[in-house]
């Protein structure tokens, strides 16, 4: 007999051979109705599956839970493909995963997929959902299998299958395996039935490469999205729409923040002034409170030697995402290219293929040099021939655009005998870094190659840890909630014990996250906890952010870092006159102020608050009678250090108004004879409320106020000089 464990923790018992759908049916019939899979000892199956193990944990799935919902994806991609197989019999499949809100698949197609394809596909879909057809798992031994696959000569699905781990590959009909019907070599799970997959569109088509890589086949993406339920994909699309409205990409155009120029570069943003506004409003808010909190700013060149990042780690940890090394000669180049292969020789006795090719290169002299400074392929002692290149490399080495400010931060520390009475240094830079990212991944400024950080790194000793974890996590809280990003929680990135890209030793990454984790606990905030999300030389807090139609965002960061000094060999004097190593803290507020910025214009759909607007007020004459009192209204706004525009063309006040709102400006300023008459201002907010006349110092009071309070005003507080 079986011993199954459902989730209130009672034990039933089934026969051996039980089906998950017979755990289920035994628990209620209309469950089974319902689910779609089963989780069974923390492994999602089909119904259908016997299960396998005597004593197991179990919980049916259904539409309504994550997991149940990403199978029905899974299974949505499978009934999309039939789909198409059946409209262009020519179509070769690739692959067709669930992902987030969706699935898509990949096919190689002859014809070129539009969204005017999308209406025959799913027609196409509701007709195979109707038919109700059963999802069916056949397995078949790996020669008869990848045979059968041969005979369809689908090279795709031949990758696929030769990646595959076991002697047995697994196929899915829907229907009868044999019987004609679609199927599809697949691991699986997937729901019953056809009828199963719940409400489904199809969304888009682009290009992807065979994977991922730009020399296979271009082949056609094609996206769809599945929900439980109509009323759920109709929410889904409605916040699309709403996504689509909020593109800061779109936006950040209209509104004359940034561009994208081709002659310059994918990923490289050119701000406007208007986007410089912003920018600048956002870095001089931050700089005053670090200032008033004892950090130091300092500024650091965009460039640095390789060897600073070889300490620090950055290269070639980071070497895929980094602009390639600037060398001032040949010699330096293939110096480098060794200390690479060395790298990966590690301790193993003989030169490497890679090694050797390299030393076929260098000139004699070189050679020699190498030998003198005890480089050896005998010796197996990779930390020493490594040394040996590094000093060869010492005066001719290559430049790196920097990906990182930090090593340059740690230099500034090394730069003079510190006391602990000094410490904690804190030490904050706007700093430009660069990193290659893939053309295909580059989108307007939430995913650039060059950025500026919001950087800071503090230097501390171990017992002030704990109080500069909390005065970080402090300061992230303050930074969000005066832009009104409110609604976060935290993440605390921990090292994933059997991965090896991490430094240091375990002791002292067991020191850091500990202080993490008690400075989360300190500040009551809702966290969980992630391995694997550490950053290479330590574990962090990252903020995790919601913005107003609910995505989130990863914003601020605190990362605590044993390693890095001792990498660099920092000290600081103790009060017993000994040498003790300090801990380092990284912490970023904006994370990228690019990114941070296109995720602001989307939160607030390009709608700033007063403080942050571009153009806070534009004044606009109703006519020639009134446009010099426009100009004494636009001047009074400038001496009160408001960003104001004026608008005293010949337009009608209509299509001045329509034009101040279009560029979502705060307040409009309508001024007419009347107005001029009385020394007064007729206000108009963008989204269109008429707030009627005030006295032009009382209309700047607020204003005033309302920026120094980073909030937004009513009316009526608008009418009491006051605001929130």
């Amino acid at each position: 007999m079986l011993k199954v464990q459902l989730p209130d923790g009672t034990v039933v018992e089934h026969p051996d051979g039980a089906s998950a759908a017979d755990v289920v049916e035994a628990i209620s019939p209309g469950l089974l109705r319902k689910a779609v899979a089963a989780k069974v000892n923390d492994q999602i199956v089909d119904l259908a599956r016997p299960i396998a193990e005597p004593e197991t944990t179990f919980r049916a799935l259904t539409l309504s839970d994550p997991e149940g919902l990403e199978v029905a994806r899974h299974s949505a991609a499978h009934v999309m493909a039939e789909a198409i197989c059946s409209l262009w019999p020519q179509t070769k499949l690739a692959y067709g995963p669930p992902v987030e809100n969706g699935f898509y698949y990949d096919i190689e197609l002859d014809h070129p997929l539009t969204p005017d394809d999308f209406a025959k596909i799913e027609a196409k879909m509701q007709q195979i959902v109707k038919e109700n057809r059963a999802f069916t798992r056949y397995e078949m031994p790996r020669d008869e299998a990848m045979t059968k696959l041969e005979q369809e000569q689908n090279p795709y699905k031949i990758d696929n299958a030769e990646r595959a781990d076991g002697e047995a590959l697994s196929f899915y009909a829907t229907g009868e395996p044999g019987s004609g019907c679609f199927e599809d070599l697949c691991r699986g799970p997937h729901v019953p039935r056809t009828g199963q997959i719940g409400a489904f569109k199809v969304m888009q088509v682009a290009g992807a490469y065979w994977r991922g890589d730009a020399n296979q086949q271009m082949l056609q993406r094609v996206y769809g999205t599945t929900w439980p339920d109509k009323k759920a994909l109709k929410q889904h699309l409605a916040f699309i729409e709403e996504a689509r409205k909020r593109d800061h990409r779109k936006l950040g155009q209209d509104l004359g923040l940034f561009t994208i120029d081709p002659l310059v570069g994918p990923g490289l943003a050119l701000w406007k002034p208007h986007g410089a506004v912003i920018r600048r409003t956002l870095e001089d808010f931050i700089l005053a409170e670090l200032l008033s909190r004892g950090y130091e700013s300092v500024y650091t060149p965009q460039i640095g030697k390789l060897d600073l990042y070889r300490t620090s780690g950055h290269f070639p940890y980071y070497k895929d995402s980094q602009y390639p090394p600037l060398f001032e000669n040949d010699t330096a180049r293939l110096l480098n290219d060794l200390w690479e292969a060395t790298a990966a020789r590690g301790d193993a006795e003989g030169y490497s293929a890679d090694e050797q090719c390299v030393l076929d290169k260098l000139d004699d002299a070189t050679r020699q040099r190498l030998q003198q400074r005890k480089y050896s392929a005998t010796s197996g002692n990779g930390e020493q021939n490594q040394r040996a290149i590094r000093s060869q490399l010492s005066e001719g080495d290559g430049y790196l655009l920097r990906p990182m400010n930090c090593p340059h931060h740690v230099r500034i520390f090394a730069s003079e005998q510190r006391s602990y009475r000094d410490l904690p240094v804190r030490l904050c830079e706007f700093g430009q870094v660069y990193r290659y990212e893939q053309s295909g991944e580059v989108s307007g400024l939430t995913r650039v190659r060059g950025f500026c950080q919001d950087d800071a790194h503090i230097f501390c000793t171990p017992e002030q840890l704990p109080r500069e974890i909390g005065d970080c996590i402090d300061l992230s809280k303050f930074v969000l909630d005066a832009i009104r990003l409110r609604d976060y929680r935290v993440r605390v990135g921990l090292r994933d014990p059997d991965s090896s890209k991490y430094i240091g030793d375990t002791a002292v990454w067991d020191m850091a996250e500990a202080a993490l984790r008690d400075a989360v606990r300190t500040a009551e905030m809702t966290s969980s906890e992630e391995y694997g999300e550490a950053a290479f030389y330590g574990p962090k807090v990252d903020f995790i952010v919601k913005d107003a139609i609910g995505r989130e965002w990863q914003l601020g960061t605190v990362q605590v870092d044993y390693n890095l000094p001792r990498r660099f060999e920092l000290s600081y004097i103790g009060d017993d006159n000994a040498e003790h190593q300090p801990v380092m803290v990284h912490r970023a507020l904006f994370g990228s102020i690019e990114r941070f910025v296109g995720i602001l214009i989307e939160h607030f759909a390009g709608a700033f608050p007063l403080w942050l607007a571009p153009t806070q007020v534009r004044v606009c004459s109703i006519s020639e009678k009134s446009a010099d009192y426009a100009r004494t209204v636009y001047e009074a706004g400038r001496a009160a250090e408001l960003r104001v525009e004026l608008d005293d063309g010949d337009d009608r006040i209509g299509a001045k108004i329509r034009a101040a709102t279009m560029m979502k400006i705060p307040y409009v300023l309508v001024v007419g004879e009347q107005e001029a008459a009385d020394q007064t201002v007729n206000v108009r907010t963008r989204d269109g409320q008429q707030l009627g006349s005030y006295p032009l110092p009382q209309f700047l009071a607020a204003c005033a106020s309302e920026i120094e309070n980073r909030g937004e005003q009513s009316p009526d507080e608008l009418h009491q000089g006051s605001s929130k």
